[in-house]
Formats: C-alpha cells, structure tokens, sequence
C-alpha cells in the first residue's frame, strides 16, 4: 500500500493519504485541497513527475500561489521558461527533503506495519507519523537549546575578561 505524504518547509508532516487503489495523479489535487483547508496560508507545494496531468496542472494551479509540477516528456516554449524560473528550481531543490521524510517514515516503523488490515494500516501509519513529527519538534528543542547554551557560554567568558 502507498502513502503519499504533504510537508512542510520546517520538516512536519501536515498531511497524509493512504493511496487505495490510485495513483500519484489522482490524489494530487484532493490531497493538496484538504491540506489547503486545515493550513490556508499554504502558497505552493512540488510534486514528484509521477503527478502530473494536463487536468492537475489547471486545477492546481487554480488552489496554489506557485505550483512545482513537473511535466513528463517534451515541453512546450511556455512549460520550458516555467521550469527553468528561479522560484520553481528553488521550491524543486527543496523537493529533496520530503525524501528524507520518507525515510524518516520508515526508521520510525512504517517499513513494516505491525497491524492488521486496511485499517490496521491506516491507523499505524497515523501513528508513525505522529511519532515523526513529535521526533522533528524534538529535534527543534534540542537546537533552540544548544543556542541558549552557547550564547550562555559567550556571556560569562566575556564577564571573566572584562
């Protein structure tokens, strides 16, 4: 079973679908829809080639600021100086990171599920993802603490030559 998974820019999963039966292409506008609703400021999302359609292209472009969709195959004049703008090679190069998520999905659990049926899996994909998340505030923490820590350090040594 698939799992296509919406992140955001700081590292959390916001949203996630079990794919039944269905593809990349038709589930990238209702996904990207229900993400839309709980999260309203989102701008733009990148999606993988494996989304696009002609159909895609115009609906999500319709929800979204700024849409990262490459197109397979050849490309017309206007596809071209699309995917060669600056802000679409930025928002693609970070592309990369939910990849890392993915991985991430599956050193928390989800590369072998440990429920039963469709919705035992439905429920333990929630699951891991929740861990995840909980795993990338922690991560956060721990950084905004290493800096609290440092900057204590650059006090007092300042103190003791002063």
């Amino acid at each position: 079973m698939r799992v296509c998974i919406v992140e955001s820019s700081d590292g959390f999963i916001l949203h996630h679908m079990v794919m039944e039966n269905k593809t990349d292409d038709q589930v990238a506008v209702q996904i990207t829809r229900e993400t839309k609703e709980r999260f309203p400021a989102l701008k733009s999302c990148s999606y993988d080639k494996g989304f696009h359609s002609p159909q895609n292209q115009q609906d999500l472009r319709k929800e979204l600021d700024f849409v990262v969709l490459p197109k397979k195959g050849k490309r017309n004049s206007e596809e071209q100086a699309h995917e060669a703008s600056e802000q679409f090679g930025e928002l693609r190069r970070k592309h990369s990171a939910v990849e890392s998520a993915i991985n991430a999905l599956e050193y928390c659990g989800l590369d072998r599920c440990r429920d039963y049926g469709l919705e035992g899996f439905k429920r333990y994909v929630a699951m891991v993802i929740v861990a995840r998340n909980i795993h990338r505030l922690g991560c956060i923490l721990q950084k905004q603490e290493q800096v609290r820590e440092n900057e204590m350090q650059r006090r007092s040594v300042r103190k003791k030559t002063a």
